[in-house]
């Protein structure tokens, strides 16, 4: 015979994963990210948006994320406001090959693996450091109502 709390465990496992929409996220969680992730994540999206600024629909998609971030993220544009652009130009003009890739599929490029390698990078680390004002803080702290 099954105990209860087991039975319970395994209807409320089941139950877990039919989460009905409403109790989904409704807008974008960037305003409680902080500056620096956010700053991050700007940067990633245009460079996505840049690699695949020839397709309307992820190019579109990308550059509206990169407008909601930019609202997201403080930081000083006086620093460097071409720094980021320079950035995602240098990873997007790698040559990344893959021998194995290259004879079955012609004219892969590998952008979005430059876009990822970018985020992760010692150099955006460096540049976040030196842009973003109060990298720990988010935006719902910095605007809250009194």
């Amino acid at each position: 015979m099954k105990s209860p709390s087991k039975s319970t465990l395994i209807c409320l496992t089941l139950t877990a994963f039919n989460i009905p929409a409403s109790a989904q996220p409704a807008s974008p969680e960037g305003m409680y990210r902080t500056h620096a992730q956010n700053y991050k994540d700007m940067v990633l999206a245009t460079c996505i948006a840049s690699a695949y600024k020839h397709s309307d629909n992820v190019g579109t998609d990308a550059g509206s994320s990169v407008t909601a971030l930019r609202e997201w993220a403080n930081y000083d544009w006086e620093i460097s406001p071409e720094k980021p652009r320079e950035l995602i130009e240098n990873y997007l003009a790698r040559d990344y090959t893959n021998p194995l890739v290259e004879p079955e599929i012609k004219g892969v490029r590998f952008d979005l693996l430059k876009c990822l390698d970018l985020y992760h990078s010692k150099e955006l680390d460096t540049q976040t450091k030196k842009a973003v004002i109060n990298p720990t803080h988010t935006d719902v702290q910095d605007y809250k109502q009194p």
